[in-house]
């Protein structure tokens, strides 16, 4: 399965689904990939940030790229973000191997220079072998590395099997606006945006260029169709869904708790078994959970998959 740069629609950014005991329950990967699929994504990425990927043991990943490839009809995007080029460059030749459509790479915080930053991924390129198509993921907030249109506009230069940019800078609309300036000039070739941020922002990054979202909102299934509404170019419609589900997304942007809340609502979807995280992991206090379900309560008044 293949990806490339005119990717479009939502590529859900997956869980890790554990038992209370930490280890992984494989029954609940496979429900969450049909679950995904059949909320209408166009993707899935694994073993990113909200996958829990750096606590995973080696082999562990590589079993879940193996699960969760094997039983996809969509391409699958691997997370193999790591603090060194070996680790980074074992996963995603053998993720692609497996059958993966493409990895995904995000900046480890130490950079801050413009050049460090495009040096780096000079060498996660020569690392992951230039025939591997990859995701950039820029990311601010979490990472802490700074990239400016320009800088990405360089690195996407620099390197053709650079297909998408993961778009999760905050504030952020303006970067699209500029980055799809560039390719209007000629100055940029082509490459797909998808947006993450929880969907934060998904009533406006479509119409600023953005091609659609990579995010894990517990609700796909209402990325895909807002996305398509867009598409459709029925404006207020889509702003309509997305004003419904907005309190539970800005719920969600509270730093620490966002995983934990996803994995709730899934759990109530009854995709996954438990809300398991591995440690260290900040779980939802009983408050919380019922803040949550307060919303979603609201929710399934206007919109009925929020009513479990």
């Amino acid at each position: 399965m293949t990806f490339g740069i005119n990717s479009k629609g939502v590529y859900a950014i997956a869980t890790t689904p554990f038992f209370e005991d930490g280890s992984i329950d494989f029954n609940s990967i496979d429900r969450l990939t049909d679950f995904y699929e059949e909320s209408g994504c166009t993707g899935i990425t694994i073993l990113g940030i909200m996958g829990e990927a750096p606590k995973m043991e080696p082999d562990e990943s590589r079993a879940i790229v193996k699960r969760v490839v094997s039983r996809a009809k969509v391409p699958i995007i691997v997370g193999v973000s790591a603090p060194g080029f070996a680790g980074m460059r074992s996963l995603a030749r053998e993720s692609m191997e497996m059958g993966a459509a493409g990895v995904m790479i995000a900046p480890p915080p130490a950079l801050r220079t413009d050049d460090q930053i495009v040096n780096y991924f000079a060498g996660a390129v020569e690392a992951v072998g230039e025939d591997v198509p990859w995701v950039l993921q820029d990311y601010p907030l979490t990472l802490t590395v700074v990239m400016t249109p320009g800088v990405i506009a360089r690195i996407i230069t620099n390197h053709p099997s650079c297909l998408m940019l993961k778009h999760e800078d905050w504030p952020g609309l303006e970067k699209i606006t500029k980055l799809r300036s560039l390719q209007k000039s000629g100055d940029l070739r082509d490459f797909s945006i998808l947006c993450g941020n929880g969907g934060m922002f998904l009533d406006f990054e479509p119409e600023r260029g953005a091609d659609g979202a990579m995010t894990g909102y517990g609700f796909p299934d209402m990325l895909t169709e807002l996305v398509q509404l867009f598409a459709d170019g029925k404006r207020d419609e889509a702003h309509d869904l997305f004003d419904v589900h907005l309190p539970l997304i800005r719920y969600e942007q509270q730093l620490g708790v966002g995983l934990a809340i996803r994995k709730h609502v899934l759990k109530r979807r009854g995709v996954i078994a438990t809300d398991a995280q591995r440690k260290p992991a900040q779980m939802l206090t009983p408050t919380a959970k019922a803040e949550v379900d307060y919303l979603l309560a609201r929710m399934a008044r206007k919109d009925k998959r929020a009513a479990f």
